[in-house]
């Protein structure tokens, strides 16, 4: 299982200095990202009061070839400026399998770390199967 949570903010630089002009191409060429992206799950790029933001939401069987990770690595090198978290459960990553993780994208990069408030996910979040 795969489920997958997150949010970003969309800035063009850290500074309170980006260019309407520059930022509106960076959010085109991130919709057309998403757009090769599209399925069942959420994926959505909006402008509210003046600003883009990715919601993105899902969850799968397997970790999914058109990696939401890879997304959030991507919006880090076409937008430095930008920031949000994803929350990932995936029961399949060797040695995180009972853990929630949370990417952190700030400043151009994406760190990753184990999410403490939700692990481990036995029995944080569920019941231990019976033996």
């Amino acid at each position: 299982m795969f489920e997958y949570h997150g949010w970003i903010t969309i800035r063009e630089t850290a500074g309170d200095d980006d260019d309407d002009v520059r930022l509106r191409r960076i959010v085109d060429e991130l919709r057309l990202h998403v757009a090769r992206m599209s399925g069942p799950y959420l994926l959505d790029l909006r402008w509210m009061n003046g600003e883009p933001f990715l919601h993105v939401g899902g969850n799968a069987n397997h970790r999914p070839s058109d990696d939401v990770i890879e997304l959030f690595e991507h919006v880090a090198a076409v937008a430095p400026g930008s920031y949000g978290l994803l929350h990932i459960r995936d029961d399949e990553d060797p040695g995180h399998e009972n853990d929630v993780q949370v990417l952190r994208l700030a400043r151009g990069t994406v760190t990753r770390h184990t999410e403490t408030l939700l692990s481990p996910c036995v029995p944080q979040l569920e019941d231990a199967f019976p033996s």
